[in-house]
């Protein structure tokens, strides 16, 4: 819905903006459920990385992604800045949760 220019009234404004945080609502859901289905395919990669001995981060890895998913921001008009927020604060989960997959075998969560 495009923003409404001029005069409306108090109760065709509160209709936009219920409609607008529909939309909201909806995407937050969306990225809920992708968030689960990638920390379901990171924790997989625990699992191997702990089977094979090798460590929690990659640093190479994750160089490479950052840069990735800045371009992408920058395509999709989105602060780079806040996609690498973004990504460090997923990556430190991730770090976390393979760590905790190398001492136990599994993931406490909340």
């Amino acid at each position: 819905m495009e923003p409404t220019n001029g005069a409306t009234s108090p109760a065709e404004v509160m209709a936009e903006l219920t409609e607008i945080r529909l939309s909201i609502d909806n995407i937050d859901a969306a990225l809920v459920h992708m968030l689960a289905e990638r920390f379901k395919f990171t924790q997989q990669v625990g699992r191997v990385k702990a089977a094979g001995g090798l460590p929690p981060s990659d640093p190479e890895r994750e160089k490479v992604q950052i840069a990735r998913l800045r371009a992408i921001a920058e395509e999709s008009h989105l602060d780079p800045a806040f996609a690498e927020k973004f990504l460090n604060f997923l990556v430190a989960e991730v770090i976390h949760h393979h760590e905790q997959i190398a001492r136990t075998g599994t993931i406490q969560t909340h």
